[in-house]
């Protein structure tokens, strides 16, 4: 917000602005005021992902519970992560909201399948709610605990899920001594 350089003295009554030695005292004032009236101008910036200063953007993502962006991230995408995860959390715990986080993560198409519907008092189905998801990679930075570790602080406690990376079973763990069943379907079959 631009200001005139005598802010602090323009304020200052007609017969105040012809002492000279109250103006010099009024301008000592004025400077100091000055660094601080700026950091309060600028305030609003510092809540906003997109000029934020690298460090408050980490910030604000642990705010609300972004605690899994790597800093060694380039700081553009540090910025596009926290701003989508953002605009995902009205939908957090739903087909879309994970849908989105895995594809924020992932940066590829994720599908996310679930047995989940709308149904009238009394005919809901008994039982605990199940996810499939799958993902054709983990992404250029996360690992397969890592991704593992985003959609378990996701889902709601009471969903069962399974997560596929490419054909690969990531969650529920397949027994190491049994060679995995058929192959999971890819993006094109299934999608």
């Amino acid at each position: 917000m631009p200001r005139r350089d005598d802010w602090l003295v323009h304020q200052l009554p007609v017969g105040m602005v012809e002492d000279e030695f109250l103006v010099r005292f009024v301008r000592i004032f004025q400077d100091i005021a000055d660094t601080v009236v700026d950091q309060v101008d600028n305030l609003p910036h510092v809540f906003d992902p997109t000029v934020a200063p690298p460090s408050m953007v980490r910030a604000l993502g642990g705010w609300v519970g972004l605690d899994w962006v790597d800093p060694s991230t380039s700081d553009r995408r540090q910025r596009d992560i926290v701003r989508t995860y953002f605009s995902l959390l009205r939908w957090r715990g739903t087909k879309r909201g994970m849908r989105g986080l895995l594809e924020l993560v992932s940066e590829g198409p994720a599908i996310v399948e679930e047995a989940g519907g709308i149904y009238q008092e009394g005919d809901e189905p008994v039982g605990i709610g199940h996810v499939l998801l799958r993902v054709e990679t983990t992404g250029p930075w996360a690992t397969e605990a890592d991704l593992l570790r985003i959609v378990r602080s996701e889902l709601p406690a009471s969903v069962t899920f399974e997560l596929f990376v490419g054909a690969r079973q990531i969650w529920p763990p397949l027994p190491s001594d049994d060679p995995p069943t058929a192959a999971a379907p890819t993006f094109e079959e299934v999608g």
